[in-house]
């Protein structure tokens, strides 16, 4: 089986899981415990190994890092975990612009497994609930929480 280990964070709601990724004081481990705050799990913290399983992608911690997340401030929590994830959505902390107002699908690829993706900022107050929001509709599914749903355009869906 191939593995891909990559600087990431990810937090499961469920059967969806979220890939986070950014440099560095991006704001991964912040927007994660705030995901976990709003009833997700933790699967891993900044590194991530990445596996398919079919049509899926897969991730789950490092051995020596499952449980553990850094807070900055705080220390090394130790928290209940998943230990892998099915992953239906990747966010991207990385961006030098706001994301954009009514933003256009995008898709990123790990080991050929396309996965929806979608920019954030991990600082603004509402960023959990979104990426919660979009997760659980790149999952197919409402967001328990809200109720949410994202209405889907023609090319939002994704091709084979």
């Amino acid at each position: 089986m191939t593995v891909e280990k990559i600087h990431a964070t990810c937090v499961a709601f469920g059967d969806a899981g979220i890939l986070i990724r950014g440099s560095s004081g991006s704001g991964k481990s912040d927007l994660a415990l705030r995901l976990i705050d709003a009833g997700g799990i933790l699967v891993s913290d900044d590194r991530t190994e990445l596996a398919r399983d079919g049509d899926a992608l897969v991730a789950t911690a490092p051995a020596a890092l499952q449980g553990l997340l850094e807070v900055r401030g705080v220390g090394i929590l130790e928290l209940p975990h998943a230990t892998s994830a099915r992953i239906v959505l990747v966010v991207d902390l990385e961006s030098e612009t706001p994301p954009e107002r009514l933003p256009r699908p995008a898709w990123c690829e790990y080991l050929e497994c396309r996965v929806r993706l979608m920019a954030a900022d991990a600082f603004e107050r509402s960023a959990a609930t979104k990426v919660r929001i979009a997760a659980f509709a790149a999952a197919g599914q409402t967001d328990p929480a809200t109720g949410a749903t994202v209405r889907r355009r023609d090319e939002d869906r994704p091709t084979k």
